[in-house]
């Protein structure tokens, strides 16, 4: 099983010092980006079914950029208008600075954890245990978040913003490639809805995270590489290692 084709299922990256780009120069890989998912804004009626109120809250914790965009755009439609004394709780810094497009930067408002992982952010959010949290959430999420939470007894409310989608592929796109790269569930689902009769073989499948290892092996597929675990938190680490090994011939 040698890599020289890889599809990653997300955006193209916009840093031209994205990892991707490295490893593809590296040992001479062609990588191509081809969105499998997209997010959809939840609309502000089937919000309105979840009953929650959003100013019953005194703090939102901001897992992605998307949380931020889909939080703010519902509060417009909603007519809502978010106090100056809320507080943000993100997972890294580029999630905390990416605030700045709907509201006022302020330190002491804005917190952010250290690694883009909610382990980390949570001894952060422990510092503050008399808010009442608000977590924006797509349709298809881990508990993480929520068990992590109830353990240490933060008031909080999972509220549903937004939605992963599938994508449809055009009759004449192919899967001509060595390895495939999925993220999310969602992502899986993807490629068995739009090619039904795909046959694996010798086409490496690798992924990030445990639920979509998970949605991999539902699919009567077979995983050769995970990523998003102690010894491979990335997955273009996981990604270097797996094509290293694979192509020493």
């Amino acid at each position: 099983m040698k890599i020289k084709k890889v599809l990653v299922s997300q955006p193209k990256p916009i840093s031209e010092k994205s990892p991707y780009f490295s490893i593809a120069e590296k040992y001479g890989v062609k990588i191509d980006f081809r969105p499998f998912v997209k997010v959809e804004a939840l609309p502000a009626k089937d919000f309105r079914k979840e009953k929650v109120s959003i100013l019953d809250h005194t703090a939102v914790i901001f897992t992605s950029r998307h949380a931020i965009d889909h939080f703010f755009t519902l509060c417009s439609e909603l007519r809502i208008t978010v106090p100056d004394t809320m507080k943000y709780f993100c997972l890294s810094e580029t999630i905390a600075l990416y605030i700045q497009k709907y509201v006022q930067y302020r330190k002491r408002k804005v917190f952010f954890g250290p690694s883009g992982k909610f382990p980390e952010l949570l001894p952060v959010i422990l510092k503050h245990p008399s808010e009442k949290y608000l977590v924006p959430m797509s349709d298809t999420h881990t508990d993480e978040i929520k068990n992590a939470l109830d353990a240490n007894h933060i008031q909080h409310t999972d509220a549903v913003m937004y939605r992963t989608v599938s994508v449809d592929f055009a009759p004449e796109e192919t899967l001509d490639y060595d390895m495939l790269l999925f993220f999310t569930p969602a992502g899986v689902h993807t490629l068995v809805r739009n090619f039904p009769k795909f046959n694996q073989a010798d086409v490496a499948i690798g992924c990030f995270g445990p639920a979509t290892a998970q949605a991999i092996k539902d699919a009567g597929l077979r995983l050769d590489m995970q990523a998003g675990t102690a010894e491979l938190p990335s997955i273009t680490a996981a990604l270097d290692l797996f094509i290293k090994e694979h192509n020493k011939e």
